[in-house]
């Protein structure tokens, strides 16, 4: 097992020095400088759109609003990794990590804009086993390259990487860390098999439940963790508040410093600071994108706003209070790298009791993971087979709980640097497919903005811009182009109704 571990970590060293992380930022620093930083300059228009409510598809169901999408995708976001992941990065790259961390998150929110509007714009409408429309959607990196690119064998490639790096080793990884918590919390004693068995039978329930389902798990799930950490890390920061501004001078000086620089710290400080940043927030790895897609909006832009919103809720924010909950406590890094060394920072502060409520988060944080993970695969599978076929899905929902019981009981390093080589394969695949494609996204931008300072809430028609390639499916003006209700009433030529007013930051 060692000789194998070691031979992965050999393998993600070279891949990520020498290509991946040049891809990423190169890519990053394209899209913010040709779209004039979309990701800052219009942070109030996210906000905004955020709230926009979806039309009921004809027979009365109810679809997946702006927000359900976000959701969706903050659920596969959120997770062990701003736990986990936050600390590992720390404990391997120093405090500086967590400063690549914020510039890969600012500088990547352009590439989650990219890719969430091509989803939004080649997505397709989900039909039933005999052929009926279901009223909801699904999309994603691999529709994109079949429709825009016209390349279906790419397609499959990144359709058969993404359903094995989330539908079973990043689920792994979760269920790995649910169990490796409890029983640092519970002792040594702690049944690992029946924890594994409980969040199987838990997952079951809300996975063949179906796409309605999931959006409306994560709606509640995703605050309620959300807001019991942050809760959590305040009141460590507020306890250890003098200590900020060391912290901050840790995380600049440690990112830029002579004795970093001198010891070699700051090239892992960068590499961890990149891979875990993607792995925490996932921006240009071509997984929020399957989420984007189930969204009904009046525009591909708007969905493209709200997951580059995503992004900085999960680094700039989630991420950012893991990072002092652990550098203003300043527990011994080298003994510890993982969820322990958060659950510990908080014990330090905040006594024995924050541990338990620590495993309780990372439960509620790890549990929407596997729902966010599973639905990638189940669409990507989809795009495979053509068809919600009778018995694919149903498959691929066994093994997919599997895998989750598989990793309560695994080794954590060999789970972790494995998701490592099959995260940076997505990535390298969805890079080379939204660079060409990103000429489109400006155009949809440019059409989103045109309309927004006529002082119209968008709406986006085929016709509007009839030079856009490929197969575009749901924007023919019938009601999957995804009206726009009572913040924007549109009629049959495509124009928006209410004027609302541009705000850019």
């Amino acid at each position: 097992m060692d000789s194998l571990n070691s031979f992965i970590l050999d393998v993600n060293d070279v891949f990520w020095t020498y290509l991946l992380i040049p891809l990423v930022v190169g890519a990053a620093l394209y899209f913010t400088l040709r779209s004039r930083g979309v990701q800052l300059r219009l942070l109030p228009e996210m906000v905004r759109v955020l709230g926009d409510k979806s039309q009921p598809a004809p027979d009365g169901r109810k679809q997946v609003s702006s927000f359900g999408a976000f959701t969706i995708s903050a659920a596969a976001r959120v997770g062990t990794g701003n736990v986990a992941g936050v600390a590992a990065a720390i404990t391997a790259g120093g405090a500086g990590a967590v400063f690549w961390m914020w510039v890969m998150a600012l500088l990547g929110a352009s590439s989650a804009f990219v890719e969430a509007s091509l989803a939004q714009l080649y997505k397709v409408r989900n039909r039933d086993s005999d052929g009926k429309e279901s009223g909801t959607y699904r999309g994603g990196p691999a529709y994109y390259m079949q429709r825009g690119l016209g390349k279906r064998w790419l397609g499959l490639v990144f359709a058969v990487v993404i359903t094995l790096t989330f539908g079973f080793v990043f689920n792994a990884v979760q269920s790995n860390t649910i169990a490796s918590v409890a029983q640092g919390s519970f002792g040594d004693d702690f049944p690992v098999a029946g924890a594994g068995v409980a969040v199987v039978v838990l997952l079951a329930l809300v996975i063949f439940g179906g796409v309605r389902r999931i959006a409306t798990v994560t709606q509640l799930v995703v605050p309620v963790m959300a807001v019991i950490y942050l809760l959590l890390g305040l009141a460590v920061v507020i306890l250890n508040i003098t200590d900020v501004p060391r912290v901050f001078g840790d995380i600049v000086g440690g990112a830029f410093g002579f004795r970093e620089v001198a010891g070699g710290a700051v090239g892992a400080a960068i590499q961890q600071g990149i891979r875990r940043g993607m792995f925490s927030n996932e921006a240009g790895l071509g997984s929020a994108p399957n989420a984007a897609a189930t969204a009904e909006v009046s525009h591909p832009v708007k969905q493209g706003l709200v997951q580059t919103l995503g992004v900085f809720f999960d680094t700039l924010l989630i991420c950012s209070m893991t990072a002092f909950i652990i550098l203003t406590t300043n527990p011994s890094l080298s003994e510890r790298g993982g969820a322990d060394l958060t659950q510990s920072a908080l014990e330090d502060t905040l006594g024995g009791w924050a541990g338990h409520v620590l495993t309780l988060v990372v439960f509620l944080l790890a549990f929407s993971t596997l729902i966010g993970n599973y639905y990638y695969g189940e669409s990507n599978i989809q795009f495979m087979t053509g068809t919600a076929s009778r018995w694919v899905l149903p498959g691929y929902r066994v093994l997919v709980l599997g895998a989750v019981f598989a990793g309560a009981l695994g080794s954590v390093d060999v789970v972790w640097n494995l998701a490592d080589v099959f995260m940076g394969g997505m990535a390298l695949v969805n890079l080379v497919a939204i660079l060409p494609l990103s000429a489109i996204a400006w155009k949809l931008l440019d059409d989103y903005l045109t309309q927004r300072r006529q002082g119209l809430d968008p709406a986006f028609f085929r016709d509007r811009l009839p030079e856009l390639p490929g197969e575009i499916e749901c924007w023919d003006g019938s009601r999957s182009t995804g009206k726009a209700g009572k913040s924007g009433e549109v009629d049959a030529s495509g124009e928006a109704g209410r004027s609302v007013p541009v705000r850019e930051a």
